[in-house]
């Protein structure tokens, strides 16, 4: 419907403002994308400008996948078009068209449109996160294993396979963008939480 094209433009538009890159010129900090890991992502943020700035970050980042999703469900979209405007956002924090189209790496945003979709969900792919976070220290690890779930825990409690497919597509997407973070995690280099990058 036009209607859903037009929201999935919007979210891809509202995905597309790199928290990061505006927060650190804000705050006069070193851009995150040419400094420290160059991911533009709260992470990175934390390393280059401390709590407040990571803080900032991973809150707009969160807002750019749920004010999208959050918005197409409050309008009565289907569950499928509301998973397609959220994975439009996700993109755009991947790929944003007002910053070269070189953005972060998505599970903040990710996680935002899980809000937006279905809050069950969310809530079990957050406690995914923390669960592997205490057993394994490693964040990345915690993010991928929450979001290899997060589609499994979205068809167990809702049963469509479309949005779900979606979901599948955003989980792929994170792993491509954490292929360094995993050739680092086979090889045991990948850093624990808490502890700086040598």
């Amino acid at each position: 419907m036009p209607y859903d094209f037009l929201l999935i433009i919007g979210g891809y538009l509202l995905g597309s403002v790199s928290t990061a890159v505006v927060t650190c010129r804000l705050m006069g900090l070193p851009d995150p994308r040419t400094q420290g890991s160059g991911n533009p992502g709260a992470t990175n943020v934390l390393r280059l400008g401390g709590k407040k700035a990571a803080i900032i970050t991973l809150a707009g980042d969160l807002l750019k996948g749920l004010v999208p999703s959050g918005a197409a469900t409050l309008l009565g979209r289907p569950e499928l078009a509301v998973a397609a405007v959220g994975l439009a956002a996700f993109i755009g924090h991947l790929y944003p068209l007002y910053f070269g189209f070189k953005g972060g790496k998505g599970v903040a945003t990710a996680l935002g449109v899980l809000f937006g979709l279905n809050l069950p969900v969310a809530g079990l792919t957050v406690l995914t996160w923390l669960s592997m976070a205490l057993l394994t220290r490693i964040s990345s690890a915690s993010a991928l294993t929450a979001f290899v779930l997060a589609p499994v825990y979205f068809y167990w409690l809702s049963g469509n396979p479309g949005a779900t497919g979606l979901l599948a597509l955003m989980t792929a997407l994170i792993f491509w963008r954490h292929r360094r973070n995993i050739r680092n995690l086979l090889a045991g280099t990948e850093p624990r939480i808490g502890r700086k990058k040598p």
